[in-house]
């Protein structure tokens, strides 16, 4: 699947309270069952959105759902920027983690800290994830109870957060390679394959000097 480049986004803030979210938490292993990339969205938060349990391809608009959960309350629908807490998508390494929350909806996640597995996920997925420190995250968690509904625009060329209506406005650091894949929409492999033609006549000047070496030449000098 194609990755859109992100330059800007504008949405609403849904504050997620809850340090140490797992990746067990953001989806459960019985989901991890396709590699498509979609159809996650519904299973995001399993264990706390749902009063019941469910397998893989359920019908999950039939399910009981637990009405004391955030991401539950109709006016938090169409969030589409999460706000978390201290060490958000540690656990396994499970890509499907990005993948639902990307199918959910969000853009953009904002935290004191990430999991560098689930960081570098959300880098490959489409997301961006923002760091900031404690105490700014915890006036974050300030501003959007106090100023519901809150939106953030969030500048990724510029590295800003801002919201005009309480003249909030923040820089925000991030690394130049993520911020350049993500404005490209670009991961590793699609940067690698924009030198596809180099790396074909690398490989077929090495088979001409060294044949030897593949076992089906013929298939790598197509």
């Amino acid at each position: 699947m194609k990755l859109k480049p992100f330059s800007c986004h504008t949405g609403l803030v849904m504050p997620l309270d809850i340090p140490n979210v797992d990746t067990d938490l953001i989806i459960p292993k019985q989901y991890l069952k396709s590699t498509k990339k979609v159809g996650f969205g519904p299973y995001l938060f399993d264990e706390l959105r749902y009063l019941d349990s469910a397998e893989y391809g359920d019908d999950c608009t039939k399910r009981k759902l637990n009405p004391q959960f955030i991401l539950n309350r109709k006016e938090y629908k169409s969030a589409s920027i999460l706000l978390a807490r201290e060490n958000f998508g540690c656990g396994s390494s499970r890509e499907h983690a990005p993948w639902a929350i990307t199918d959910y909806g969000f853009k953009v996640l904002i935290a004191p800290s990430f999991a560098d597995i689930f960081f570098s996920n959300s880098v490959k997925n489409g997301l961006l994830p923002i760091v900031l420190n404690a105490e700014l995250v915890e006036r974050l968690f300030i501003v959007t109870t106090e100023n519901f509904p809150f939106q953030l625009s969030v500048d990724l060329p510029s590295q800003l957060i801002s919201n005009s209506d309480i003249n909030f406005r923040l820089q925000f650091e991030i690394p130049k390679e993520v911020k350049d894949y993500l404005i490209a929409g670009m991961d590793e492999i699609s940067t690698t394959l924009q030198y596809k033609e180099d790396i074909k006549n690398y490989e077929r000047q090495r088979l001409k000097e060294k044949p030897w070496i593949a076992e089906n030449p013929e298939e790598i000098l197509k």
